[in-house]
């Protein structure tokens, strides 16, 4: 691929939306601890189920707007008025089942972090704290057991691929391609 700049980045980065080369650049594969980020994440990520994570990065901005700021208090109160306006607003994705796996997700969420301090412990205790690096994987022992223990808490949603996906993005997998500018950065 021809890169504006001349970096070599994985192949799923897109040279031509800018969006997508920060996200590659600035935030996939950095660890993340903050459950905030965390929540973030985990919510635009079950929107990406059958979609490209490219067209939910592109609507990032909208959903942060629809989801008062990604403010877990908040969604984990969202009513049935407030999911309405959801399914009705055009600047996000509008599956009403993806929606209520979000409020749902959110309330989980929110148990998890009661349980197990925060979310980030919950989830990086799966590897005792450390970054797994792997490549050229859709899914894996850790992806599946996570995913089988948030459907087992009730999350939708959260099946194996998407959990993997998820784990790359929040940096607990570290999965920069062969020849990319950050293969070996982290």
């Amino acid at each position: 691929m021809e890169w504006e700049d001349g970096k070599i980045r994985c192949r799923w980065a897109n040279p031509r939306n800018g969006k997508y080369i920060h996200y590659h650049d600035e935030e996939w594969g950095i660890p993340v601890y903050d459950d905030s980020r965390l929540f973030e994440m985990l919510l635009l990520e079950s929107f990406q189920a059958g979609l490209s994570w490219e067209c939910v990065l592109n609507k990032r901005e909208a959903f942060r707007l629809a989801f008062d700021g990604f403010d877990l208090k908040k969604v984990c109160g969202y009513d049935e008025e407030k999911i309405k306006s959801l399914t009705e607003n055009p600047e996000i994705i509008r599956n009403k089942l993806k929606i209520r796996a979000a409020v749902n997700n959110a309330n989980i969420f929110s148990r998890i972090q009661k349980e197990f301090h925060s979310f980030s412990d919950y989830l990086w205790h799966w590897t005792e704290g450390k970054v797994v690096y792997e490549k050229g994987r859709t899914c894996s022992d850790l992806s599946d057991k996570i995913s089988s223990d948030l459907r087992k808490r009730g999350m939708k949603f959260v099946g194996t691929t998407i959990i993997y996906a998820y784990l790359q993005a929040v940096g607990v997998i570290y999965s920069h391609e062969e020849g990319c500018f950050l293969e070996n950065k982290r």
